[in-house]
């Protein structure tokens, strides 16, 4: 091995053609996703990233209206983040895992404030992952593949819908071709 594709392979760059991606699973298709965070702009940019992904998201700026929301829609995933106006991310997390219409749901702490203790206390009170600001994509779908990964959420079947896609795409091809012949 030379001391270049070394390098690339630290830095996660291109290395030996031999070795596989790891492939992230994802979960179902139109899965109901809530995004509580009072900053817009990741709302904003988490939302775009989920919905890019097939799922259906709705947003959230303070602790009360993701209560709200939480009980009254059933998401199947929430991103909590911690420093909220009102009632903070614990508290949410807290109240949501104490309500039997909702202790089932998996949950995601995000948070920008650089103090290890937070991820510790999201974990006590029953977060199930925990993401750190500033995020990117890759953090997001890797906390949902470990949650797909774990049982918590439902994995979605890639195969099948890439086998409906082709079926949707030759029964369109076939209707243009017997529109044309009539």
């Amino acid at each position: 091995m030379n001391g270049m594709g070394f390098f690339k392979r630290w830095l996660g760059g291109a290395g030996d053609s031999a070795q596989r991606p790891e492939v992230r699973r994802q979960a179902t298709q139109g899965m109901r996703m809530l995004v509580v965070d009072d900053s817009p702009t990741i709302c904003a940019v988490l939302g775009r990233m989920l919905e890019q992904d097939g799922y259906a998201v709705q947003k959230a700026a303070d602790g009360e209206r993701a209560l709200e929301l939480a009980r009254a829609e059933a998401p199947e995933l929430i991103f909590l983040d911690i420093v909220l106006p009102g009632i903070n991310g614990f508290a949410v997390l807290r109240a949501l895992r104490h309500d039997a219409r909702t202790a089932h749901i998996p949950i995601v702490m995000i948070s920008g404030n650089p103090q290890a203790t937070e991820q510790f206390y999201a974990q006590r009170f029953g977060a199930d992952d925990f993401i750190k600001k500033p995020f990117g994509r890759n953090d997001v779908t890797s906390s949902i593949d470990q949650l797909v990964r774990s049982g918590r959420l439902p994995a979605r079947d890639v195969a099948f819908e890439r086998a409906a896609a082709l079926d949707l795409q030759k029964g369109v091809h076939v209707a243009g071709l017997a529109s044309l012949a009539t």
